[in-house]
């Protein structure tokens, strides 16, 4: 019989669930209740939301700050197709080069492992500079207003290199890669038929990584894009919020009837419709790689 001070180590009692539950749903509900917020502002007639400020249930809906920027659909459905293949793409091609390169400086049998896993550590504390970055880019490499631009700047990342090799250490077997060694596999055999399957929750932790970094940068698309056909959709909603606050601040250098049609202007909710387009793919896209990523981020903490 257990004696009545006995723990329980296994779980907590139903009344301990219960709570444990009813706070992981607050916490859950105040993460999310912001975006849901800014939903619900984004939709909030202009005038109303001036008027009575921010609510949960507005007094009066509208769909004027999508429709200003829906306005130029054409437009904008070519900024947010770019926007996808720079993301599908750059994360392919990051994939690519990021895992043979952590694979190779987690064997302890390559003999050049400490010079690579240097000068990808390396890139993480010192940087070039703006100007030489720019000047390699449109002066070397001449990719200037074209796609690559966009995607092979960020491809490599230091820091996902120096993740993906500790899950290669933490994961991977030495006596599976021996096995296959004595079977006559070679190394890029090994690599890819043994390693790559069984990395599934690394390899979604980096493609996610570098579909938020494909997906939401801008600056790149500043430095390098002229052309409006190949403007991803970040860098055109932030046009779109320079111009509007450039002509909200030189109203008296405009006509009465621009004036006035600037002033009547959904600002407020025009800024919270471009969070919502901005991040609503990658808030739909999260729960397709939520497993692999809760997995990939928890590989090695506790080592069996």
């Amino acid at each position: 019989m257990k004696s009545k001070n006995s723990a329980n180590v296994e779980g907590f009692s139903r009344g301990w669930n219960w709570f444990w539950n009813v706070v992981a749903a607050l916490v859950a509900f105040a993460c999310i209740m912001p975006f849901v917020f800014t939903i619900i502002i984004s939709l909030t007639e202009e005038k109303s939301l001036t008027r009575n400020g921010y609510r949960i249930w507005p007094e009066q809906w509208s769909l004027s700050a999508y429709s200003y920027l829906l306005e130029d659909s054409g437009q904008m459905l070519n900024s947010f197709l770019v926007s996808i293949l720079i993301t599908v793409l750059g994360v392919i091609i990051s994939l690519v080069l990021i895992l043979p390169y952590a694979y190779a400086i987690s064997r302890p049998e390559f003999a050049y492992r400490k010079l690579f896993t240097f000068i990808a550590f390396l890139t993480m504390l010192f940087n070039a500079g703006l100007v030489p970055f720019y000047m390699m880019v449109t002066q070397v490499l001449h990719l200037k207003d074209t796609i690559w631009a966009l995607i092979l700047p960020l491809s490599v990342n230091a820091f996902y290199i120096i993740v993906m090799r500790t899950f290669y250490r933490t994961t991977i077997e030495e006596g599976m890669i021996e096995a296959a060694k004595i079977d006559g596999a070679g190394d890029f055999s090994i690599f890819v038929r043994m390693v790559l399957p069984i990395s599934l929750p690394g390899i979604a932790t980096i493609g996610l990584f570098s579909a938020l970094a494909y997906w939401n940068d801008w600056f790149n698309a500043m430095l390098f894009i002229d052309k409006p056909e190949l403007t991803p959709l970040q860098y055109m909603l932030s046009r779109i919020q320079n111009n509007l606050q450039y002509l909200l601040e030189n109203t008296d250098s405009l006509s009465t009837s621009d004036a006035t049609l600037i002033a009547n202007l959904p600002q407020e909710t025009i800024r919270m419709a471009m969070v919502v387009l901005a991040t609503a793919p990658i808030v739909l896209a999260y729960p397709f790689f939520q497993r692999f990523f809760i997995q990939g981020l928890t590989v090695g903490s506790i080592k069996g």
